[in-house]
């Protein structure tokens, strides 16, 4: 049994390997684009529940960009904390920023997409930006991505950021979700305009307006809590021209500050990557450890054919995983030195939060629970 699923196992690597040679070659970095001097207007729209402290630093920095027609719209989510009065502040320095303030939800939306959807409404300009409340963006990241999307024609552009993680174990387990998701998501596709496989990243998501519009907006993913990763995937899916490059050096995030944190925060789009199906998490934690923890107990096994196809198995998967680690991050690679304990600590947070959307019959989201049943109505 071993033997045939060690062998099967390189093949599969083997395989996910040439895809990503591949897809890799034709993923741009932001870095080395020309900037866009003038043009349209550029609409930022930044969603926010309880980040006061993050906000401000955040819409500094864009507030700081080398492209200058851009209006903000800085939308406070029901939040319990200052966000609220520091978006106010913000507006009465910069006339460009124009705040909403949302009291209520609606039935049938998530707060954030509702609250991106608001901002969406009120924008004017040509472009429109989905961006966090936590984001840092170096001054000359607006200009370098619309003058990539305008030179390219595309209708929507997304940006992988420099994820920011302090502390060893945080490190190897944010660089593991990004190998996991890069060969399971194959984000490189979006590049293929003959795919029909999109992506979209939180931290940047840039659409046209009228894009946007004909798509049919955040209502068509109303109950999404992975909003971002939905947009480009259903965009691309339905034939718009579509793009994702590196910004490895114009945007940064932290995406957790803690790996008890990263916990938390995955609770609420695991089990939703996994279509709420209970099937797709018990496939997940056998794929999981049958690929990235047996492989490196079993190396040591006395049967020399088990053993070096365990050897290969490691071999393969740890040159996929350097590839896309160097190429996507700016993590070690030498981060693959722990990969099966960081095996372990994914499998943990996909059983944990399975368990806790269970048991509380739905997810909680800065402080807002919606149910199971809510979420799997809208799939």
């Amino acid at each position: 049994m071993l033997t045939i699923l060690f062998s099967l196992g390189i093949l599969v690597w083997i395989v996910f390997l040439v895809d990503a040679l591949m897809g890799l070659r034709h993923l741009d970095s932001l870095e080395i684009e020309e900037n866009l001097q003038n043009g349209p207007l550029l609409s930022v729209i930044v969603a926010a529940r309880n980040e006061e402290k993050q906000i401000k630093e955040s819409i500094l920095s864009q507030l700081k960009q080398t492209y200058k027609q851009v209006e903000w719209i800085l939308v406070n989510d029901r939040s319990t904390d200052d966000t609220g009065k520091i978006m106010d502040e913000l507006s009465k320095e910069d006339s460009r920023i124009k705040v909403i303030n949302i009291h209520d939800l609606p039935e049938g939306w998530l707060g954030k997409n509702h609250a991106l959807y608001t901002g969406a409404k009120t924008a004017t300009g040509k472009w429109l930006l989905f961006t966090d409340a936590d984001i840092h963006y170096e001054n000359e990241a607006f200009a370098k991505a619309l003058h990539y999307f305008e030179r390219n024609q595309l209708d929507h552009l997304t940006a992988a950021p420099n994820l920011n993680a302090e502390g060893f174990w945080l490190k190897t387990f944010v660089a593991f979700f990004l190998f996991g998701f890069s060969y399971f998501k194959r984000p490189w596709m979006a590049n293929n305009p003959k795919s029909k496989i999109g992506t979209g990243v939180g931290a940047f998501n840039l659409v046209s307006k009228e894009a946007y519009e004909r798509f049919g907006t955040h209502e068509r993913i109303k109950m999404r809590p992975d909003d971002d990763l939905q947009l480009g995937m259903k965009l691309k899916k339905e034939g718009y021209n579509q793009r994702i490059v590196t910004a490895l050096k114009l945007i940064k995030v932290e995406w957790y500050k803690s790996l008890k944190e990263a916990f938390v925060g995955l609770e609420k789009n695991t089990f939703a990557g996994l279509n709420y199906r209970i099937s797709m998490v018990f496939f997940a934690i056998f794929g999981v450890f049958s690929t990235h923890v047996l492989p490196f107990i079993t190396v040591f096994s006395t049967n020399k054919t088990i053993a070096l196809l365990s050897f290969g198995n490691i071999l393969a998967s740890g040159i996929l995983y350097v590839l896309i680690i160097k190429r996507m991050t700016l993590f070690s690679p030498a981060l693959f030195l722990v990969f099966p304990i960081t095996a372990l600590l994914f499998i943990y947070s996909i059983i944990r939060a399975s368990l806790l959307t269970f048991k509380r019959g739905g997810i909680v989201w800065r402080g807002t629970t919606y149910r199971l049943n809510e979420l799997r109505e809208k799939e």
